[in-house]
């Protein structure tokens, strides 16, 4: 059974490495990927994930999206400050320059559209990257919360963030929209946090194992994990290893067995905290008034998710 969806990214290192997958794939189809702003600027993000997915020959409508927080007029530290002493994000990945450009109009309104369609009732959407599109999109057309079958999303983190001792990214750098996203009603919501994507780490050994299938993803793949590895060393490890995050919610489309330990909990995003700004809030408590809105991963199995890659990119 093939597997349909949309992401919707900010296409960093890892975004690439879940568009390389999502082509790759035998039970994957990439219906469209819409960009946001995050991981770098909304025109990086663009023309990363074209260069992307040339690479990797596929022909998928690409849509544009923010290219600034829901109401935040940037985020909020500026990326050039917050950045300034990281070398794990670059503006341009390395990878040949692209020869396509993207589709007119811009992403929320195609998300409407695309959603509200009954021929796409069975499209799942992905988002590995802040959720403005998203949000904008359920502002243009409330009854969307209803017509998305499905959302799994890469963001939060029920222990330690990353961005502060709160906060993942992506909830961070745009709180105001995760909030609203998550509050809205969408029917079926995974969220894959850095929990998750922490307990599942890649290793030089796994990117030796990946080269080896010489396809243009994999060698692709496997320059970009290295560069994390060096520069995002999973803290706690033996070996060097780092968490390649986006990736997983795509693993997750084909292979459910990937999440070893999930609850079942409201969630929500804290949008005014001076140090808590961006946290995800998940109440698992059995008196809590608010129903379950979210199945959270808490834990991944490393081995399911090698074996996706491996699957993915060969």
């Amino acid at each position: 059974m093939m597997m349909r969806f949309v992401l919707d990214c900010d296409t960093g290192s890892d975004d690439a490495i879940a568009i390389f997958a999502a082509v790759g794939h035998p039970r994957l189809e990439l219906a469209a990927v819409t960009t946001v702003n995050g991981n770098v600027a909304l025109e990086h993000v663009t023309d990363n994930t074209l260069r992307a997915l040339d690479l990797v020959g596929a022909d998928v409508p690409v849509h544009e999206g923010a290219a600034r927080p829901l109401v935040r007029p940037d985020l909020p530290v500026p990326r050039r400050l917050l950045n300034e002493h990281s070398d794990l994000q670059q503006n341009t990945l390395d990878l040949p320059a692209t020869r396509s450009t993207a589709r007119e109009g811009h992403a929320a309104p195609f998300l409407v559209d695309f959603f509200m369609d009954p021929a796409n009732a069975d499209a799942t959407l992905v988002a590995t990257g802040p959720l403005t599109n998203i949000a904008l999109a359920l502002a243009l057309e409330p009854r969307l919360a209803e017509r998305i079958g499905r959302l799994v999303l890469m963001g939060g983190a029920h222990g330690n963030g990353n961005v502060t001792a709160a906060a993942e990214f992506n909830f961070w750098a745009d709180p105001e929209a995760a909030e609203a996203v998550l509050s809205s009603g969408i029917r079926e919501v995974v969220v894959v946090p850095l929990d998750a994507t922490h307990s599942a780490p890649l290793t030089a050994a796994d990117c030796d194992g990946l080269a080896a299938l010489g396809t243009p993803g994999a060698v692709a793949a496997v320059a970009l994990i290295r560069h994390r590895i060096e520069h995002d060393q999973a803290s706690g490890e033996s070996v060097p290893s780092s968490p390649v995050h986006d990736p997983m919610c795509v693993a997750y489309l084909v292979r459910p067995d990937l999440f070893t330990e999930t609850v079942e909990a409201h969630v929500s995003v804290e949008t005014a905290g001076a140090r808590t700004l961006g946290q995800l809030l998940v109440d698992t408590r059995p008196w809590r008034t608010e129903p379950a809105n979210a199945t959270v991963a808490l834990r991944a199995s490393g081995e399911v998710y090698r074996e996706f890659l491996r699957e993915a990119l060969a």
